[in-house]
């Protein structure tokens, strides 16, 4: 035992340091022994598994404990596995499914009858206690996604099914950017953590697309990380040897959902609302027992009304209807007076764009290489738009006004909408290799390219406000904070794991590498803003009341805050079958943290400055440098126990520590707000003398108002 601990340590210190991917696979394990002979262990018995739906097959050779494990396998089922010795009866058991990071555990006993060598065939029996775990857990397949009534068609709605489960991503009371979802071992998080809604919208994979999921909790397993609250693995769906598809089409409307409580009626409740989803899905052989191939497509409609408001004919609100006190009459004088004088359309005031759309992607292929190689490619893709109305009431420069900018107070144009767009590019390949009886490995590398743009119909403009009475009225132009305005990240993963299987114990040792980059570009008034306190101030061109710009240092036309890092890993574990019925398992993970400084830079100013903690003394704080590199130990033990011996009752437990993720916005934002990316004037009467302005705004040699005109 000792030697095995000493082996396991010097395994995890000359493994090069590397860090995050979850499990993608299944396995299988138990042992094979006589009838009859008090429990004899057979050596050298051959193990066969084959995935009846794709032929896929997995052997093994039972050790001199009479022990078998195969990792890597191919989650599902169902399987028929085969048990031959010479001189003994082969045993076939069938109806074997196997669940998402879980080890199925089969006991084999083989008769021994030199005349009749019939083969004994038994029935795989489905039993929740079938699989081995220790962590608290749930597995939910694709028939239970099939069966789930669902209206949003989310993987949050399927992850609730876990008790641990609650709103979105929170699992166990923690915030939903803690906790971790992969599919295929690849990043689908929300890295940037302004929200904890997944990207792409919410809902960056097809539930059609999905074989598996699994909600962790507290898995002891060392291989699975970064997390706090919880952790969503999720695999897709593959190919078989029968060619199926389906096409499907989903919809609802306002008369499919309440309009009351307690017979009280809601008003809006019943307001003009539909979305509809047309999705397919297609797998089958390409070349059969070898090459698979499985595709899904989706496409959501959702017909949307984001702004109700329009303005009036004599000046005064009715918001019980959507009329502003904005008149139609001022809103066309405005409109004229850009167009004519600056060439710039300011878009609609009757008619908005809304609708929402989003299209999704996936396509997969499983290769058998051989009965020992087996490779699985696959790419994802998503794309998710929505229209919004312009920002209520944020400013910079004065006093920030009440009444939102489209609201009874107020309106504003077509073109000052602006839509956010969620991409998601990701990839993956996983090979699972058996290099000898008792060495296997898993080689993954994935890669996520998760991208949050904000859009617009709008040409280069200042954004415009003009109040009255001490109120927002109207707004026009390019929206004060979609200019440059995107979140860009991209997230690499290389991870490799190799089990050694001796005698009552496998040892797994593991190394990870994830690099991660992310941009955050954000230009408030980034074409510039203008605020005038009348209409006619504003077409007579007196002198507005606030002037602000925002631009890059050096003449950068799009300044981005970026952050870097590297994040290694090496863990290592032993799973020991201390006796049949009581299993051990115990691993340490060791990670590290590295932060690439080169995309920063020092404000001196700050540094020179004095801040003094509790005990009076003094520490300067460097814009130039993230926080240093640090190591973080997981210690992790589990054990289960069968107290019955026939798997009816076990009694599982364990304790390790676990360590997360943190939203990079709390990173990006020191670069951003440290003076050094991008600066942003503020003029209005306190600091400038606004006359400066007067004449309408500034403009170029062709009369255009440009960003390099201000």
């Amino acid at each position: 035992m000792q030697k095995r601990l000493l082996f396991l340590v010097a395994m995890m210190l000359t493994l090069s340091l590397t860090s995050i991917a979850q499990i993608t696979t299944s396995g299988m394990a138990g042992k094979v022994t006589l009838d009859g002979s008090d429990g004899e262990e057979v050596i050298g018995a051959t193990v066969i598994a084959v995935h009846e739906p794709s032929g896929t097959r997995y052997t093994a050779v039972t050790n001199t404990t009479g022990r078998f494990s195969i990792q890597g396998m191919r989650t599902g089922g169902p399987y028929e596995v085969t048990v031959s010795y010479i001189g003994f009866q082969p045993k076939t058991v069938k109806g074997i499914t196997l669940q998402l990071a879980e080890t199925y555990n089969l006991s084999v006993v083989l008769t021994e009858d030199a005349t009749e060598l019939a083969e004994v065939v038994v029935s795989g029996k489905a039993s929740k206690f079938a699989g081995e775990k220790t962590g608290a857990s749930t597995n939910i397949n694709s028939q239970q996604i099939t069966n789930l009534p669902t209206v949003s068609r989310s993987i949050t709605d399927v992850t609730r099914l876990s008790p641990y489960g609650g709103n979105g991503m929170s699992f166990a009371g923690a915030d939903g950017r803690t906790a971790n979802f992969t599919v295929d071992g690849a990043n689908f998080n929300n890295n940037f953590g302004l929200s904890s809604n997944l990207p792409g919208g919410g809902n960056p994979i097809s539930i059609d697309a999905i074989e598996e999921l699994q909600v962790v909790i507290s898995p002891f397993d060392v291989r699975q990380t970064n997390f706090i609250g919880g952790g969503v693995n999720a695999i897709t769906k593959s190919g078989t040897n029968t060619y199926k598809g389906s096409a499907y089409i989903y919809h609802k409307n306002e008369n499919m959902q309440g309009d009351a409580v307690k017979r009280q009626q809601i008003a809006g409740a019943r307001d003009k609302a539909q979305t509809t989803t047309y999705g397919f899905t297609i797998g089958g052989p390409i070349i059969k027992n070898k090459l698979f191939f499985f595709v899904n497509g989706e496409m959501i409609k959702i017909p949307s009304i984001v702004n109700r408001w329009r303005g009036s004919e004599d000046g005064k609100a009715d918001a019980d209807n959507y009329i502003s006190r904005t008149t139609n009459k001022d809103l066309e004088a405005v409109s004229n007076y850009v167009k004519n004088k600056y060439g710039y359309d300011t878009g609609s005031w009757t008619n908005f764009p809304a609708d929402e759309s989003n299209y999704k992607l996936m396509a997969r292929l499983d290769w058998n290489i051989t009965d020992k190689h087996h490779l699985a490619l696959r790419y994802n893709y998503t794309k998710n738009n929505v229209w919004n109305s312009p920002n209520a009431t944020s400013m910079d420069g004065g006093t920030r006004m009440s009444g939102s900018r489209m609201s009874q107070y107020s309106m504003s144009f077509a073109n000052s909408m602006y839509s956010m767009e969620n991409i998601v590019h990701s990839w993956s390949l996983d090979l699972n290799s058996r290099l000898t009886d008792n060495l296997s490995n898993q080689f993954l590398a994935t890669i996520s390219k998760l991208d949050d743009v904000r859009g617009t119909d709008s040409s280069e403009f200042p954004f415009i406000d003009i109040t009255r009475d001490g109120n927002n009225y109207m707004a026009l132009g390019y929206e004060l904070f979609t200019w440059n305005n995107a979140v860009h990240n991209t997230i690499w993963n290389i991870k490799d794991d190799i089990t050694y299987y001796a005698g009552s114990h496998k040892i797994i040792a593991g190394i990870n590498f994830e690099h991660q980059m992310a941009d955050n570009q954000y230009m408030r008034n980034g074409t510039g803003y203008y605020r005038y306190q009348s209409v006619d101030d504003f077409i007579n061109g007196a002198a507005p009341e606030v002037v602000c710009l925002t631009y890059g240092y050096d003449g950068e036309k799009t300044p981005a805050a970026r952050v870097q890092f590297n994040k290694a890993g090496i863990y290592g574990q032993d799973e020991w079958n201390v006796t049949d019925k009581f299993k051990l398992t115990y691993g340490l993970r060791i990670d590290g943290l590295f932060f690439n400084n080169s995309d920063l830079m020092t404000n001196k100013a700050i540094l020179d400055l004095n801040y003094y903690d509790n005990d009076g003394n003094v520490r300067h704080i460097d814009t130039g440098k993230w926080p240093n590199s640090s190591i973080t130990f997981s210690p992790r033990v589990g054990f289960v126990y069968d107290i019955l011996g026939d798997k009816s009752l076990k009694l599982r437990g364990g304790t390790g520590l676990f360590s997360g993720r943190l939203p990079l916005v709390f990173f990006t934002n020191m670069p951003t707000n440290g003076g050094m990316v991008q600066y942003q004037a503020q003029l209005n009467s306190k600091n400038t003398d606004m006359s400066l302005f007067e004449g309408g705004l500034v403009t170029d040699a062709n009369g255009h108002a440009t960003i390099d005109a201000l």
